[in-house]
């Protein structure tokens, strides 16, 4: 018989460090400077179900349980939050692994895809089974939400100021999610862009955000699994810094999603789905 979902509270400490101090030489202006700098750690991180490991990727050891949430969700593994009843973070001699209990629903179509995914590393396609499941069936993308052109540099505006390890290390991606009038309230860091958009996504889930009133901005490239992992959770819009690939596009006009790249500098290009933003 299975049991309610129980509440998941993130350990203080993991044992492993966001960032380290490293001795370095450093030339600049045509002098050799002896200093301390500080760079970004990755960890493999094991995602196991119901004691069966399906996946490892290399991380960033912060929000942990929103990255172990995020990416059950965004890669369909569960439909709802409500289907993870208990996730730990394990640490281990060679990383972390996130133990997650979850419906034995979701557990018994896990096992039917999971013949060839352990192992994978982050790359979107690694271990994918066929090509079908490259392409995952998605609910097309139903937010009536409009935006101003003006909100997702409002956005971009904040995003220095909400990137520490960023500003630490100069090595990581991040994800934010902006509400209608641009206002970031929540950020998810990670040298992965794809496991910073899972522990953002996590992040919502677990606050119980409406994915449907504002939109999601990524300091990268807006590929074609950034984009399924967006529309699979229904957030309406999705900004990137740089650019798009043809096939992350293809998608988004498919699923409903409007799709916003090479967002700097006061500028941006819409791609998809321009309903959604005003003219002014």
């Amino acid at each position: 018989m299975e049991t309610a979902p129980l509440a998941c509270e993130l350990p203080a400490d993991t044992g492993f460090a966001n960032h380290s101090s490293r001795a370095v030489e450093r030339w600049r202006d045509g002098a050799l400077v002896h200093a301390i700098d500080q760079v970004a750690e990755e960890v493999p991180v094991a995602m196991v179900y119901n004691g069966i490991s399906h996946a490892v990727m290399l991380a960033t050891p912060a929000s942990l349980e929103s990255f172990g949430l995020g990416f059950s969700l965004s890669e369909g593994i569960l439909h709802d939050r409500s289907e993870l009843y208990d996730i730990e973070v394990v640490q281990r001699k060679d990383g972390i692994e996130l133990q997650m209990r979850i419906s034995q629903q979701r557990f018994a179509e896990l096992k039917q895809r999971r013949r060839n995914l352990t192992g994978r590393t982050g790359c979107g396609l690694c271990g994918t089974e066929s090509l079908q499941q490259v392409r995952r069936q998605l609910t097309p993308v139903k937010s009536g939400q409009v935006f101003s052109p003006k909100v997702i540099h409002t956005a971009l505006e904040q995003l220095p100021q909400r990137q520490s390890l960023q500003a630490l290390t100069g090595a990581v991606h991040a994800a934010a999610w902006a509400m209608a009038d641009g206002t970031i309230a929540h950020l998810e860091e990670d040298l992965g862009r794809h496991n910073a958009l899972d522990k953002l996504i996590g992040t919502l889930a677990m606050k119980n955000v409406d994915r449907t009133a504002g939109f999601a901005l990524v300091t990268s490239r807006a590929s074609y699994e950034m984009v399924q992992k967006a529309a699979t959770l229904g957030i309406p819009m999705l900004v990137a810094v740089s650019a798009p690939t043809g096939l992350a596009i293809e998608l988004a006009q498919q699923a409903g999603l409007t799709l916003a790249g090479f967002a700097r500098g006061g500028n941006h290009v819409i791609y998809t789905h321009t309903h959604r933003l005003t003219q002014v």
